[in-house]
Parts: C-alpha cells; structure tokens; sequence
C-alpha cells in the first residue's frame, strides 16, 4: 500500500519534539512491513509557524497517485472534503489542539486556536479520524462534535533503536554517588507545568541530599521558567540543558533516577514510553491520558506543587518501589513497540 503523509511538524526531534519521533517511527514501521510512505512537507519556511501551516495547506492538492492520505492533526483540511468521497483521506490527531490552546496565552493562545479551527474542519471533512489515546478521542469527539468516536492507536517507540542508544551510554550512571537526580523532557509551554516541577524542588531540596533536577527542551516559556528557578536560588538544583540529540537524551534517561512528567495536558506522552524503556519510574500529574499510558506510575494531584513533591519524596525514600515501578514498566512498554502499532494503524485505517 502507498500512504501519503502530510505533516506541516518540522522535521526534527528538537523542534518537532513528540510528533515528530511518533510520526516518523510509524513511517519506518510501515516501511518495514513492506508499504510505501511518502511525506510531504512545507518547502517554505515562514517567521511564523501557524502562518507557514496555513500556507502549507493552501498548496496541498488532492492526489490519486496514493491509496490513502493521511493528515496529522490540522495538515489536509482543505483537501480532506475532495478525497472524503473516494473513502481515502485520514484524519490523524496527535494531539487536540481545541484541548492544548485551553492552557495557553497570549499570542500562543490566539495562533493555536486558529489551528484548532483547521483542525476541527480537518476531522469533520475526513473518512477516518484515529487518536492516540481514548482521552484525546473523546476530547475530539466532544470538542469538534464528531458523530463517531475516533478510532484509538497509540504513539508507539522503536524499543530495539531505543535500548540500542541506552546500551551505547551505559556506564553514564558511574560516579554518581550522593546524587538524585529528576529529569524532565518535553517542550516549554504552559500546559507542562515545569513551574510545579521548580516549586517542588524548592520543597525538596534541604530533604534530598544531593537533588538535581535536569530540564531538557525549550519553548515560550523557557525565559519565565528560568526566572522562576533564579528566583527560587535554584542553581545548584536546576540544570537547563535546552535541546539535545537522541544520545545525549538516552544518556539523561540512563543518568536519572526518576522521570516526572507535571503536564496537565498530554494527547499521550511518548516521553513516558522512553522513560520506561529506560527503566525509569515515573511521577506524573493524574490528568489527561497519563493515567492510560503510564499506569504504574507514581500519579499526584495535577497543578499541585506540594503533591509533585510528595510523589517524588516517595520514590527517593523507597528503592524498592523505584525498582517495582520500573520492572513493571519495562515490561508494560513491550506492548507500543513499533511494529505492533504499525499493525494497529494499519487496521484503522482500512476502510
């Protein structure tokens, strides 16, 4: 079979962060099981990103050449409606924007609640709508006013990639005596919550003996954030590591010994999947679809800095429940291996 992918996500693991590790591990995935996918992407590059969507989408055209089209999140809106009829058009949300624009501001705020527009088009007008999580399909469904429930597929890890980079950094632990260290990865907007992540190691910090806290990403809110972190006499605590290549991120997962994820909002979090392919037990907000991905996981009372910091007490005061957390982890990640998802898409999206 050949699929058209459409995707105005930049095409890097820095910028495009989740979506575009999930979007492009599925592609070699379903090369791998012998189809052809094909992506299309903007060649114009504009100041603004949601200025560049949009204008990626004003050129799209309906195309014959594949069998099917498949459009993430916004990407296909205009031509969705013109392949509805030949049953050859999906809809694939990697997230809900009408969901994520609710915790922003500001400019932020107003450029993703035109996507979301697009987006809600894009769903309406498309043969199929999958999501990633039965969170994001209901948030779908209620928000954009689908008459079906979209079909679920999960984000899925190449684990024999992953573990091969965790092997190539193995003895990064060593030296590490005294240390206890809380990594978080993902982008810098509002709805993560990094700001919760600062309070609690504010709270922790005279506990813990020892305490880091790693950051990993960037985004809006990366100026706020460090003020915050100055404010709160984080230097000795805190260490900003911005964006970083695959290996130096498998280094930090084999370095830490907790990941904590504070997010409110998350259409899935395959950052939860690298941490359990890593072995790392996991404190994270309950909220969105982080219960379903990560359910073993230490899950606090969301927008809490207090719980955040109890939940990580917890793991620091209990190596064998790190231990615990992360055995089952290991062993619960086994079932988003690429692959098996891609067999999962696959069935989706026949029509």
């Amino acid at each position: 079979m050949k699929l058209r992918f459409l995707t105005s996500t930049p095409q890097d693991v820095t910028r495009g962060s989740g979506t575009y590790v999930g979007i492009s591990v599925l592609a070699e995935a379903l090369r791998g099981l012998g189809h052809t996918v094909e992506f299309e992407s903007p060649q114009q590059h504009l100041p603004v990103y949601t200025a560049e969507r949009l204008w990626f989408n004003r050129q799209l055209r309906v195309s014959a050449e594949c069998d099917l089209t498949i459009g993430y999140d916004m990407d296909g809106y205009r031509i969705a409606r013109g392949e509805r009829g030949s049953g050859r058009h999906i809809a694939s949300l990697k997230g809900v924007i009408a969901d994520e624009v609710r915790f922003e501001s500001g400019l932020t705020r107003m450029t993703m609640g035109v996507q979301a527009r697009c987006e809600r088009l894009h769903v309406r007008r498309a043969a199929r709508v999958v999501a990633t999580s039965q969170y994001s399909a209901e948030c779908a469904r209620r928000m954009y006013g689908l008459k079906e429930m979209p079909v679920v597929v999960p984000e899925l890890i190449d684990l024999p990639a992953w573990r091969r980079l965790l092997d190539s950094v193995n003895g990064v632990a060593a030296n590490r005596a005294g240390r206890f260290t809380v990594l978080y990865v993902g982008r810098f907007y509002r709805r993560k919550r990094v700001n919760l992540l600062l309070e609690a190691a504010a709270r922790l910090r005279q506990e813990v003996p020892g305490l880091e806290v790693r950051i990993v990403g960037n985004g809006p809110c990366a100026e706020a954030w460090r003020r915050q972190a100055a404010a709160l006499k984080l230097a000795d605590t805190v260490t900003w590591l911005g964006d970083i290549s695959r290996t130096e991120l498998a280094r930090e997962y084999r370095r830490a010994d907790v990941f904590c994820l504070p997010s409110v909002q998350e259409g899935f979090g395959i950052v939860l999947l690298e941490a359990m392919a890593a072995g790392r037990p996991i404190v994270a907000a309950r909220a969105a679809a982080i219960p379903e991905v990560a359910p073993q996981a230490t899950l606090v009372t969301p927008e809490s800095a207090e719980a955040l910091a109890e939940g990580l007490m917890g793991l620091y005061r209990a190596p064998e429940l790190r231990a615990e957390q992360a055995a089952i982890g290991l062993e619960w990640v086994e079932q988003f291996d690429a692959p098996k998802v891609a067999r999962l898409f696959l069935d989706a999206i026949r029509l």
